[in-house]
């Protein structure tokens, strides 16, 4: 036994890699941070208003704004292919705006405000595909020549496919039990989750599950209308299926941590943790692969580049870290085994 032991000694696990960058210059907690579609830029909002634009290759900024009051500050940052150029950032004023993506850094002012008077502390979302190649259509250009109609997505529950129909954007609503679809482009309120009358909502599924404190919208793969998850104070998940806003396809209990991301090659997935931690698993198996150190206070957010090169995380200890690990692999490599490190 101790000759075989000798032999084939313990697989010991590498060390977990600290960040390739740390980006360094807001004066708040940073919120919400996510990256560009397409260009090499990485977007942070904190909690005393400030946007932020950075430059992933050379790690410095490109450019900021005050985008939210101070006191209201901003809680969620998003951008999608379909946007094009333009990111979304939401604040706690009870407004989310949109922002143009110049040569320079963003535009000095928003382009366009909605105002969804939510106060909420749920993060919004835009509309995301499950399938990597659904939105490579759409490129720069503004969706606007697609949009529908307010009555023609409210009667027929068709809010648009992949490449065509009005961006969406998925928020809690003013009644903190329900979820919003909003048309982001012409800032029109267009369904709501449940969709019921005032007088029965006390007595809905959802009231009893308290407050929306997450959402994710997106289209199923091979899908032509938008899902949407609403995950809630008591633990629980539900499933939307715009066509049949009054009740959720299905309902799960699941207890989650402050952020989620799913890499956009479905190997790895992470998770912001309250305890200032870091945690990857692999997507597939949901087994734990690695617990990243290094933030000092609650981590807020985690977000993955397109290229599945980089994984971003945001404090509230005022920083951005930048992480590489489990690098895309081609077809000829090997799937994700043994050591973590260089794996995938």
């Amino acid at each position: 036994m101790a000759l075989a032991e000798a032999e084939n000694p313990p697989r010991r696990r590498r060390p977990a890699p600290d960040p390739v960058a740390v980006l360094r210059g807001h004066r708040a907690a940073v919120n919400d941070v996510c990256f560009h579609p397409f260009l090499p830029l990485i977007f942070s909002g904190a909690a005393d208003g400030e946007l932020r634009v950075w430059d992933t290759a050379s790690h410095r900024t490109v450019s900021s704004v005050w985008a939210h009051g101070g006191s209201a500050g901003v809680y969620s940052v998003a951008a999608s292919t379909r946007l094009g150029n333009k990111i979304i950032s939401q604040g706690r004023d009870g407004s989310c705006k949109c922002w143009e993506v110049e040569e320079a850094g963003l535009s000095r002012r928003a382009l366009y405000t909605i105002r969804t008077s939510t106060y909420h502390f749920c993060k919004m979302s835009l509309v995301k595909s499950t399938c990597s190649t659904c939105c490579t259509q759409s490129g720069l250009s503004s969706a606007t020549g697609d949009i529908e109609s307010q009555s023609t997505v409210t009667e027929e529950r068709e809010l648009g496919t992949c490449c065509k129909g009005p961006n969406i954007m998925a928020i809690a609503g003013q009644e903190s039990s329900q979820v919003e679809l909003w048309d982001i482009d012409n800032a029109i309120k267009v369904m709501c989750l449940p969709e019921i009358c005032s007088a029965n909502l006390a007595d809905h599924l959802t009231k009893q599950r308290g407050l929306c404190m997450a959402v994710q919208a997106f289209f199923p793969c091979g899908a032509a209308y938008v899902n949407i998850l609403s995950s809630y104070e008591d633990g629980s998940t539900l499933l939307w299926d715009v066509r049949n806003p009054g009740l959720p396809v299905s309902s799960v209990k699941y207890h989650s941590e402050s952020g989620t991301a799913i890499r956009p090659d479905n190997k790895i997935a992470a998770t912001a943790g309250w305890d200032h931690r870091i945690r990857v698993y692999s997507y597939s198996k949901g087994n734990a692969l690695a617990v990243l150190k290094y933030h000092s206070a609650s981590c807020n957010a985690v977000t993955f580049s397109s290229d599945s090169k980089l994984l971003a995380s945001c404090s509230a200890d005022t920083t951005v870290a930048l992480w590489e690990l489990y690098p895309p692999k081609t077809d000829s490599q090997a799937p994700l085994h043994g050591p973590w490190v260089g794996r995938c």
